[in-house]
């Protein structure tokens, strides 16, 4: 019998393993169907929006990898049109604590791996990858590396004794700097990097580059606009197999209807 129902059509999902991550990913077959389990199930509008962070503080504070983080946050650039990575989300706290529980879980190494985050505004993300051992290239617009700077030199500098983290620039779309792609990453990190169509392309095209047959894609964003992660996912389904990982296998303490993760790995 067909599924009736959007529950029965969630429950008929295949899952697979992709990539480096050792847990089941429920493979996504078609973007229109994806979008609506999203928005049917998960209800992101009427759920709590920035459960896990504060956009009016100068700093946010969380406990990752046995230390204390402190990120700096900039609201007042958030007035700037466009510019919202100078604060965290809770799409960016949920992919570094998911990061942090699926090496403690067993079903993700970084030990010793090469990292790539892409968008990385804050750096929450790809310094919690340093500290579980990863070396971590954190990228961003050459206006955003100021803030990002701060924050690894903060976190990570003076207590990391295994991983490693470096800043580097980086505009979606443009030919990328050959010491990210030699040799290519084995993971690629990005948390709230789908937020308009017109940025999507290029983002695809950075995508495209910087992955090899190898390569890891963890993704989180925020589910504010149904259309553009429509566009997103049609446009990443063409190279990638596209993976949602459930919220079940996600840290206890930091789960969200109001986000979705994503892995992609390519064809």
């Amino acid at each position: 019998m067909e599924p009736t129902s959007v529950a029965e059509s969630a429950a008929a999902v295949a899952t697979i393993r992709l990539g480096a991550y050792g847990g089941d990913a429920e493979v996504v077959e078609e973007a229109a169907g994806e979008i609506l389990l999203l928005w049917a199930l998960q209800q992101p509008a009427a759920r709590r929006q920035n459960a896990f962070v504060r956009h009016t503080s100068q700093t946010l504070a969380i406990d990752a990898c046995g230390h204390r983080l402190t990120v700096l946050q900039s609201p007042s650039s958030m007035s700037t049109p466009g510019v919202t990575g100078a604060v965290m989300w809770d799409s960016g706290i949920i992919l570094g604590k998911f990061l942090e529980h699926a090496v403690d879980s067993g079903t993700l190494s970084l030990h010793g791996k090469k990292v790539v985050e892409l968008g990385a505004g804050c750096g929450l993300v790809g310094c919690i990858a340093a500290l579980l051992g990863a070396d971590v290239m954190l990228t961003d617009l050459p206006d955003r590396l100021k803030l990002l700077k701060k924050n690894v030199d903060l976190n990570v500098e003076g207590w990391n004794k295994h991983g490693s983290a470096r800043v580097s620039e980086l505009t979606w779309g443009d030919d990328i700097d050959p010491e990210l792609l030699e040799p290519m990453p084995d993971i690629v990190v990005g948390s709230d990097v789908v937020y308009s169509e017109a940025a999507v392309e290029d983002l695809l095209s950075t995508l495209k580059q910087i992955c090899g047959c190898h390569t890891t894609v963890f993704m989180a964003g925020e589910l504010r606009n149904d259309a553009v992660l429509e566009y997103f996912l049609e446009g990443a389904m063409k190279e990638f197999v596209v993976g949602r990982v459930d919220q079940s296998q996600w840290h206890p303490d930091y789960r969200s209807d109001r986000v979705a993760l994503y892995i992609l790995v390519k064809k």
